[in-house]
């Protein structure tokens, strides 16, 4: 049975890393409970660099977003969702989904820590959500995990960012470096053959 002591320190410990990956201290209080005032203190020593301006607000913005940030959305939630359904607690399989995000992802990254944080809420009912509006559903064109409402409907690709990735690739240079083919994986997931998402084979 974990102390308060050792609640403390594993707090202390998801908010440093949380910091470290750019997290506002609004974020970070929200996923381990401790005094703004103290995040502040703690883990921003210069006053300049703590993060600032609108919170990201993804029930607004995601439908609007260009097609690599839905993308990327997706790419983000197939990963958080798959760490989520092995047993992990909510904030680390955050801290642990967004990492994997940047390593699968090219620079610059188009989702925010803070980004990430809102659409897990949104998605999970948790944190900033008392149910949840997003969802993570298997294209049945090319089976790709993509973040969608809740009650949207797929079909033959017509609502999937990586679909229209596939169609425009060959004439956009946006997409090509945002999606270089050597870091596509062109085997397609199952039940029993994971991957961090289902991303289809570029041509």
């Amino acid at each position: 049975m974990s102390t308060r002591a050792d609640r403390q320190l594993s707090a202390m410990r998801l908010a440093r890393d949380c910091a470290q990956l750019g997290a506002r201290v609004r974020t970070i209080h929200h996923l381990t409970g401790l005094n703004p005032r103290d995040v502040q203190r703690l883990f921003f020593s210069d006053p300049q660099a703590i993060p600032r301006g609108r919170p990201p607000n993804s029930l607004e913005w995601y439908h609007g977003a260009n097609l690599i940030a839905r993308a990327e959305s997706s790419i983000f939630m197939s990963i958080y969702r798959r760490l989520r359904n092995t047993g992990f607690g909510a904030a680390e399989t955050l801290v642990g989904a967004y990492r994997g995000y940047q390593a699968v992802c090219q620079c610059p990254h188009r989702i925010s820590f803070d980004r990430a944080f809102d659409l897990a809420s949104h998605t999970d009912g948790i944190w900033l959500a008392s149910t949840p509006v997003f969802d993570v559903i298997a294209c049945p064109t090319c089976g790709s995990d993509v973040l969608m409402a809740i009650g949207t409907m797929v079909h033959a690709g017509d609502n999937c960012p990586f679909c229209k990735l596939v169609q425009r690739y060959s004439c956009d240079p946006r997409l090509q470096a945002s999606f270089p083919k050597h870091g596509m994986a062109t085997t397609p997931a199952t039940s029993t053959e994971p991957m961090l998402w289902n991303q289809p084979t570029f041509s």
